[in-house]
């Protein structure tokens, strides 16, 4: 989601169905692990991508990672 620019967590919460607590977990992480950068504007913090190059690996690893479990489904169906 946040490819597309930088969003808070009431956004994210919101495009992702997901719960506050969840998100700003996932986002502390992201953060730490220095994925993620934040700003802090008033009372809201907004996150965005560290490195403009993320997208390019994330797109490299979720791809691989849908052939591999694409093929694994292939496998469990025809048995």
């Amino acid at each position: 989601m946040l490819f597309d620019g930088e969003k808070n967590v009431n956004a994210l919460v919101e495009l992702t169905g997901g719960t506050q607590a969840n998100i700003s977990r996932h986002l502390q992480t992201l953060t730490e692990s220095r994925l993620l950068r934040r700003r802090k504007e008033g009372l809201q913090v907004f996150f965005y991508h560290r490195r403009p190059d993320d997208l390019k690996l994330c797109e490299l690893v979720c791809g691989s990672l849908e052939k591999e479990h694409t093929a694994m489904a292939g496998v469990f169906r025809r048995e």
